[in-house]
């Protein structure tokens, strides 16, 4: 993750935790989030996303530096994650306030440091790595879940029409 109050970052852990936890099984995969702040962030994050997998915190940003990931965003990235359903403004503010009015008013982590996606092992073999560009610049679930072997998910929230 970018951090625990970047608004882009909740709505994709959103949407991560609607993988069921039996495509993973099926799959012998773990699903793992990794935020840059202090372990306290982790069971109100996950309560505000309805995140159930497992999820880490590296404070001290160690893992994000072994895996070259960036800081700072490069505006000329025009991508668009399809996990993020907010605009700009609405999800700033929203992230802004959730800051001032949370139990520990702190930002969670450097607000500058983007995140990535990986599939790792068995062993330290890395199978796939994305830095992210910038705060939208998510690789679909969908994509991970295919390279890592598991069941693709639909994030829709349209009904399913079934022709019969």
């Amino acid at each position: 993750l970018q951090n625990f109050l970047c608004y882009t970052c909740k709505e994709y852990v959103e949407d991560l935790a609607k993988v069921p936890k039996e495509f993973l099984q099926e799959a012998n995969v773990r699903l793992i989030v990794i935020g840059q702040s202090s372990y306290h962030h982790i069971k109100p994050f996950c309560s505000l996303t309805g995140y159930t997998h497992e999820m880490y915190v590296d404070p001290q940003r160690e893992i994000y530096k072994t895996l070259g990931m960036k800081r700072g965003e490069a505006n000329n990235v025009s991508v668009r994650s399809p996990h993020v359903k907010s605009n700009i403004l609405l999800g700033s503010i929203r992230s802004v306030w959730r800051a001032v009015t949370g139990p520990a008013f702190d930002f969670q982590g450097d607000p500058a440091q983007q995140g990535g996606a990986l599939i790792l092992g068995p062993g330290n073999e890395v199978h796939f790595l994305h830095l992210d560009k910038n705060r939208l610049d998510h690789v679909p679930i969908n994509t991970v879940l295919q390279l890592a072997g598991v069941k693709t998910v639909n994030f829709t929230n349209k009904p399913q029409i079934i022709d019969i």
